[in-house]
């Protein structure tokens, strides 16, 4: 890119800047080049640019009369629903150079840390933020990049122009007004009126007064002519307050929580996006659970005896027969594989099936695409991949957002069974417990009872989208191929 904008006398050209975003070679901006010399376009300036959608954004070519020809790098969006991010760390220093698709640092954004990484040549100049910062809004300048390194030095006291800096905080909301303010005076040739209510007798020196001071006039008693309230009992009752002993201040008694010893823990971008989406889901939408029993001695049987002739090539759990079955239910009860978009349903094709992965930072949901189509080993390996990943920090933006369902899975926890939040926009999650060994009847036994492996599940459903009927349907489908699973096989 650096070549065409260093260009001298030509046409106007369009030009693409390129990036890595997720390991991958996306287009970052578009840019025209405008004509003209290059002294007369100050070096980098004279760009009109068009950002890409979803594509990290930030890169502004910048000139000043008293520095050398330099870029400044703002706070990139490196996710569509990113409004701000924290710098982890910087991977260089002033003074480094640095090549197009380099690191630069670390983001923590609203879903995961990401690489940052930079769309030019150059040198560093100047590291405008610590590593450390939190809560910085898109498009505020982070880092600044220069063409020579020994014009690295003359940076040392860059400050981004007001242009450039980030957008200003909200003026604070003006002071709500006093008693005595928001008290409408009256006018001192008003005259005192009758009424057959709770109105209350005054001169129009007493209102005056009484309106000034914020005092009303309900609350004083006249000695004037039938009740009437004069100036004199205005400046009685302003003397009788002047004279009431203050209050006395209780002080505030620390709860047992405060009195203890603790530890406060910053909310990391993660927490608040976990936070803000599970408060928002339980708040507006309106949630409703259908929980059933699955007999499992088939699953665990086959299972066994597929992982003995897998010689090492794959490892089968039973969370892979689960995302299986409930993609393959999916295609007979599509109402469920829907979500919800304000003022109409949208119903996929295709099944993706996110699965929720703990990891330090808080819960992520890698997605297994096209889960109907793929077999037991495929999805095996996807999940096993997609959890290391996801606990490494390195999935791409399209690796964890979207997603057409959710399971969530705690039966490695020794959980029997949980009711989980729904994910919007998606209209269902599964929760899926522990297996136990329960009593049951069986014909086929002497006694006429015999022991199983159970598994409960709970179905949390969006009222909107999925009616009680049809999750009860889906529910049905899905347990049908957990207790026949050669026919998720066939």
């Amino acid at each position: 890119m650096r070549a065409v904008l260093r260009a001298g006398r030509r046409a106007p050209k369009v030009v693409t800047a390129q990036g890595t975003v997720g390991g991958r070679r996306v287009a970052l901006c578009t840019c025209l080049l405008q004509t003209g010399p290059r002294s007369s376009l100050g070096g980098w300036c004279g760009i009109a640019t068009r950002r890409a959608p979803f594509a990290p954004t930030g890169v502004h070519a910048r000139s000043m009369s008293s520095l050398p020809e330099h870029i400044v790098v703002d706070m990139p969006a490196l996710s569509p629903t990113m409004t701000q991010g924290t710098i982890v760390s910087w991977s260089v220093a002033a003074g480094d150079e640095v090549a197009a698709g380099d690191q630069l640092g670390e983001i923590e954004t609203d879903k995961a840390t990401m690489s940052f990484d930079s769309t030019e040549d150059g040198f560093v100049a100047k590291l405008l933020v610590e590593a450390g910062t939190s809560d910085i809004a898109l498009g505020t300048p982070v880092i600044v990049l220069c063409e020579e390194e020994s014009d690295v030095g003359l940076f040392s006291g860059f400050v981004p122009t007001a242009a450039a800096a980030a957008p200003a905080a909200e003026a604070p909301a003006p002071p709500a007004p006093s008693p005595a303010a928001s008290t409408a005076a009256p006018s001192a040739q008003q005259t005192a009126s009758v009424s057959s209510g709770d109105r209350t007798f005054a001169s129009p020196l007493a209102k005056r007064m009484a309106s000034d001071a914020g005092i009303p006039l309900s609350v004083m008693s006249g000695t004037g002519g039938n009740g009437r309230v004069t100036k004199a009992d205005v400046l009685a009752f302003q003397a009788a307050l002047a004279a009431a002993p203050p209050q006395p201040t209780i002080p505030a008694v620390p709860s047992a929580s405060e009195s203890g010893i603790y530890t406060d823990i910053d909310l990391t971008n993660m927490r608040k996006t976990i936070a803000s989406r599970l408060m928002e889901s339980k708040q507006t939408i309106p949630h409703y659970y259908l929980t059933i029993d699955v007999k499992m001695d088939d699953v665990i049987a086959i299972r066994k005896k597929l992982n003995e002739i897998a010689d090492g090539e794959y490892k089968l759990s039973v969370n892979d027969f689960i995302i299986k079955a409930s993609a393959l239910a999916m295609k007979h009860v599509p109402e469920v594989n829907s979500s919800w978009q304000g003022d109409y349903i949208r119903q996929y094709s295709n099944v993706d099936v996110c699965v929720a992965v703990s990891t330090d930072q808080g819960l992520i949901t890698p997605i297994v695409t096209n889960a109907h189509t793929k077999g037991l080993s495929s999805i095996s390996a996807n999940v096993k991949d997609l959890a290391t990943r996801a606990r490494e920090g390195a999935l791409a933006p399209e690796e964890f957002m979207g997603g057409t369902f959710t399971i969530s899975n705690l039966g490695m926890f020794g959980i029997s069974n949980f009711s989980a939040i729904v994910n919007p926009p998606q209209s269902c999650i599964l929760a899926v417990g522990s297996t136990s060994r329960v009593v049951v009847s069986d014909t086929s036994s002497s006694t006429g009872l015999g022991v199983s492996e159970m598994l409960t599940c709970t179905l949390s459903c969006d009222h909107r989208v999925v009616d009680g009927a049809v999750g009860a349907q889906w529910l049905k489908h899905f347990k049908s191929y957990l207790e026949n699973p050669m026919s998720m096989i066939l």
